[in-house]
């Protein structure tokens, strides 16, 4: 039986309803929420801190308040490391005659609000990665699920480290920031997943990776033979319907340098689809893909049947 059919019998299996769509906005907000928070800390600090002052000028007085002046003046902290000390120096005073001084009595208060727009624009800009970072840590939980309830050991490669850790409850909370994963299928056969690789043969980033290699052999030696990959997918976590079809769009580019990569040196790794947004015309040939072999499976990353299935696939190719 085709892997895809355990959770998926007819193409609308694979469409995304309003309550999972909503769910997904939900999910984003709560998370641009949690990362605003050091931001608004930040500005509670530092109202406190300029609470006493009786003039705009008194700002330059306070050592401890640099880099908020810095913010507040609209310099975020990559332009303050080019305009070196004096730059700031000089955007800091002309903040304060143009925008504080003006303000009059309320210059507290317009320094508050100015600190956070900047802060602001940076959360933004942050927010950008924010959709692909909670795909990749759906499916990273899910996986880890499968794997821990199959009492499989297995290994997480750090963030910013080239370690392997093996799995215990303690790190749990950290497997969201894993660069991969590590363990043995039920025939004992190694395998190795990376998120967000270029692959030599394809010339492209791709969202996921499994290898037939050992966690000792670095990646990056890994991927030079075609023959180590055992699967390859892509991800793709945008919840906004009107953006679906340019993600599936996307997808299915990457997928097909995949396979005619692939093809080439006469191989043919499975190939998977996961993405978030999927409308009922993308539904339709998402399922003839799978029909037709040319992909071996695919799942809506908002349904909890699908990320079983194919994680449970995925940890036993």
């Amino acid at each position: 039986m085709k892997a895809h059919l355990n959770h998926i019998k007819i193409f609308e299996d694979l469409t995304t309803t309003y309550n999972e769509t909503r769910a997904g906005f939900i999910a984003i907000a709560l998370e641009k929420n949690k990362r605003a928070t050091p931001f608004i800390e930040e500005a509670k600090v530092l109202k406190n801190r300029i609470k006493n002052l009786s003039k705009p000028s008194d700002l330059l007085k306070i050592k401890n308040i640099r880099s908020g002046l810095i913010a507040a003046s609209g310099i975020s902290d990559k332009a303050s490391k080019h305009l070196g000390e004096e730059g700031c120096d000089d955007a800091i005073k002309e903040f304060i005659n143009n925008f504080l001084i003006p303000a009059g009595d309320g210059f507290k208060e317009e320094l508050i609000f100015r600190f956070l727009l900047t802060k602001g624009d940076t959360l933004g800009g942050s927010m950008r990665n924010i959709v692909g970072i909670l795909a990749k840590r759906k499916l990273n939980q899910t996986i880890i699920a499968a794997l821990k309830l199959s009492n499989k050991v297995f290994y997480w490669l750090g963030k910013n480290s080239n370690n392997w850790i093996q799995s215990t409850d303690e790190y749990y909370e950290d497997f969201d920031e894993t660069k991969g994963l590590y363990w043995k299928n039920d025939k004992g056969k190694e395998r190795s997943l990376y998120y967000d690789v270029t692959i030599p043969l394809i010339k492209n980033n791709i969202d996921v990776i499994i290898l037939h290699e050992t966690k000792d052999n670095e990646y990056k030696n890994a991927i030079l033979n075609p023959k180590n990959f055992i699967a390859l997918g892509e991800l793709k976590g945008g919840i906004d319907p009107a953006g679906a079809d340019e993600h599936w769009k996307t997808a299915k580019t990457a997928i097909d340098r995949i396979v005619e990569g692939f093809k080439s040196v006469n191989l043919n790794p499975k190939i998977f689809y996961i993405g978030a947004a999927i409308e009922s015309k993308m539904a339709t040939e998402i399922f003839s893909n799978l029909e037709s072999g040319y992909i071996n499976n695919a799942a809506n990353l908002t349904k909890d049947e699908h990320m079983t299935s194919i994680t449970d696939w995925l940890v036993n190719l």
